[in-house]
């Protein structure tokens, strides 16, 4: 028998027997065990006031192109999966899914992003504008015009984000220059490798601008 006094404090095995006492009475008296509850997915979230979302699919609006788009998307449904799969959407294409690659480069806000790093639920609110936005009928916007003429394409998966983020550069900048073009695309990457037609239809592009 040990001749050391108690702890004036409670001891770990102590509170953890208590503990298991108590949620065992509380059960079997009917009381409400003091747990996270499953509503807590729609509670305030820590440290703010904002509602989280899911895990079931929510109502979401998106503009896209001019237009209001409603859907239902679980809340980590990115915003590349919610154009493809829920809206018909499909300029924007699923390549790498891993923000790397390019192709499914999208304007939001005047802003270019890669769609697949994107949640769908964040993207309201704010215009959004993909590579359908680039053909007005039968013609199409002097970019993928340019793409066409000088052959820049080859399986064609890299392209709608390639004329996407060239239309970005050429709308933010009037008097962009090859070499500035060329640095508004380093975010993609054509696989096929026609980067010397692209050249020449950035080339183009430019001086058709400048009126030569």
């Amino acid at each position: 028998m040990s001749d050391e006094k108690p702890s004036a404090g409670l001891s770990r095995r102590a509170f953890l027997k208590g503990s298991g006492v108590a949620a065992m009475a509380s059960a079997a008296a009917g009381l409400p065990v003091l747990t996270q509850p499953a509503e807590a997915a729609e509670a305030v979230q820590p440290g703010g006031n904002v509602p989280a979302h899911g895990p079931g699919a929510v109502k979401i609006n998106l503009n896209i192109n001019g237009r209001d788009m409603a859907t239902s998307v679980e809340p980590r449904v990115t915003l590349l999966d919610a154009l493809r799969n829920h809206l018909d959407v499909t300029g924007c294409k699923k390549v790498c899914d891993r923000g790397t690659c390019g192709a499914c480069t999208v304007m939001l806000d005047g802003k270019v992003i890669y769609s697949c790093t994107m949640l769908a639920i964040e993207a309201q609110g704010k215009p959004i504008r993909t590579a359908e936005s680039l053909v007005q009928g039968e013609k199409l916007d002097a970019v993928p015009a340019a793409f066409v003429r000088h052959d820049a394409q080859q399986c064609g998966f890299c392209t709608p984000g390639f004329v996407v983020a060239m239309k970005a550069v050429l709308e933010q900048n009037t008097k962009a220059t090859p070499a500035d073009i060329e640095k508004g695309l380093q975010g993609n990457i054509c696989r096929c490798g026609t980067y010397e037609q692209m050249r020449e239809a950035i080339v183009q592009l430019c001086t058709s601008r400048k009126g030569g």
